[in-house]
């Protein structure tokens, strides 16, 4: 089986924030390949089903972002998931808005959740994807760098232009998904980075 797990945080304020994209495109697939997301496991809201024809576990794990490891580090042992066999979905400051990149692997990058789930699993050696989200940045264009203003920005709504492009982002994101389960990471990355 495979685990597609999308970060974000639980409840309906933070639904729509920049850090709840993972979450997003795990509701995007669901409502694509028809998957009931209702079922309790590992302090996550999973739904288990086939996507062409291969086993998968949608996941959204319920412990905010900065401990998803708790969520994701319980479901690999419970469920004896290879980490080959892990797609993680996170927003990333780095890369402009709406651009998505797929990782076979590496370093949290500053984003707290990932970081979670590498101390979690011990391991940063799973695959991941990325949506951008764009750094914030001053009238006159300067990117913001103040810890403080940066999570205010991740934990605030997109506006309606940039979730256009967010939305466009997030059904590339399940080409991508598709892509992975059907012809690897490595063809993933070809097509879509």
């Amino acid at each position: 089986m495979k685990l597609i797990i999308g970060l974000g945080n639980p409840g309906k304020i933070y639904a729509r924030n920049r850090h709840n994209v993972g979450f997003r495109a795990i509701d995007y697939l669901a409502k694509l390949h028809s998957i009931g997301t209702s079922r309790r496991q590992c302090h996550s809201q999973v739904g288990i089903d086939k996507i062409d024809g291969i086993k998968v576990m949608l996941v959204k794990p319920a412990t905010f972002v900065n401990q998803s490891g708790e969520a994701v580090g319980c479901l690999v042992r419970t469920q004896n998931v290879a980490l080959s066999d892990l797609v993680v979905i996170h927003d990333d400051l780095d890369l402009p808005l709406g651009k998505i990149r797929i990782r076979p692997s590496g370093s949290g990058g500053g984003h707290k959740g990932i970081g979670s789930i590498i101390s979690a699993l011990d391991s940063d050696d799973f695959p991941r994807i990325k949506i951008g989200i764009g750094r914030p940045v001053t009238l006159d264009g300067t990117q913001i760098t103040d810890e403080d203003k940066i999570v205010d920005y991740v934990l605030s709504d997109f506006t309606p232009k940039e979730d256009d492009i967010i939305k466009a982002a997030i059904a590339q994101v399940a080409r991508a998904v598709q892509t992975i389960l059907t012809n690897g990471v490595t063809a993933a990355m070809n097509q879509f980075n």
